[in-house]
């Protein structure tokens, strides 16, 4: 059916010129070829998180304030005792485009992304969405859209100081007891990849904290794929379910045989 315009008038559209439909044997081949690229590209991104764990950080030393739905916190306080912080900052506030029904469409599409917060929270990560919107449109906002991320208000010169007072950015933090360090920052197309339990934890300072990943000494490692689990059975500290590690042993063995026959 071609797309109409806005009085309801057929518009054609020029023709696409598609690649050649071929054999099942050669649409093969062709994704071989192809992956060999792709895997590569996983390696190089591997390689780039890596890096990224090894990045200098900078301590944050000036004290901000935000609201919340039950009153003011800190920057400190966002961690939610995590070691990790992750802080979007969306537009919504007077002023921004959608005012007041909606938030930002790009940073409602980055909103509408978020993964199940569960995933992170086990990894000792925390995430939140941060606006100058007041706390009772912001609750408004997330119940029409069905949000469950936190969110809070900028009270001060957060996003200004963190480069967010113009544009949509993601600014990642870690606490070491009272300190706080700001360890990584990412904006613009950058932004589009977030959403993802993986690659919100790629852009943290300790990663997916899993043994097959290239970390500095010291930083926490647990064995692949054993600490995953329903969203609504994560416990704190407790062990990985055996029947869990015997089923994903067996998958991860059921691979290498696949790789290696």
């Amino acid at each position: 059916m071609s797309p109409s315009d806005q009085n309801g008038t057929k518009r054609e559209q020029p023709a696409m010129h598609t690649p050649p439909v071929v054999s099942p044997q050669d649409w093969e081949a062709a994704r071989q070829e192809l992956l060999v690229k792709e895997k590569a590209h996983t390696r190089a991104r591997d390689a780039l998180a890596a890096e990224r764990r090894r990045m200098p950080w900078v301590a944050v030393d000036k004290s901000y304030v935000f609201e919340g739905p039950a009153g003011k916190l800190s920057l400190p306080d966002l961690f939610n005792g995590r070691r990790q912080l992750i802080v979007y900052r969306a537009f919504f506030e007077p002023g921004v485009f959608g005012w007041p029904e909606h938030a930002c469409r790009g940073c409602s599409m980055v909103a509408d992304q978020v993964a199940h917060l569960s995933h992170l929270n086990a990894r000792d990560t925390t995430l939140v969405f941060v606006s100058r919107a007041p706390q009772a449109d912001i609750a408004r906002l997330k119940r029409d859209m069905g949000w469950q991320m936190p969110w809070f208000t900028i009270t001060d010169s957060f996003d200004a100081d963190f480069g967010v007072g113009e544009w949509h950015g993601t600014n990642v933090f870690y606490r070491d007891g009272d300190r706080v360090f700001r360890t990584y920052f990412i904006n613009n197309r950058g932004d589009e990849q977030m959403g993802g339990t993986w690659n919100y934890l790629d852009v943290t300072p300790l990663g997916r904290q899993e043994v097959w990943e290239d970390s500095p000494e010291g930083y926490p490692q647990t064995p692949t794929y054993k600490w995953w689990n329903w969203h609504d059975s994560y416990v704190d500290d407790a062990p990985p379910d055996q029947k869990w590690v015997e089923v994903s042993d067996a998958g991860e063995a059921a691979f290498r045989n696949q790789q290696n026959p």
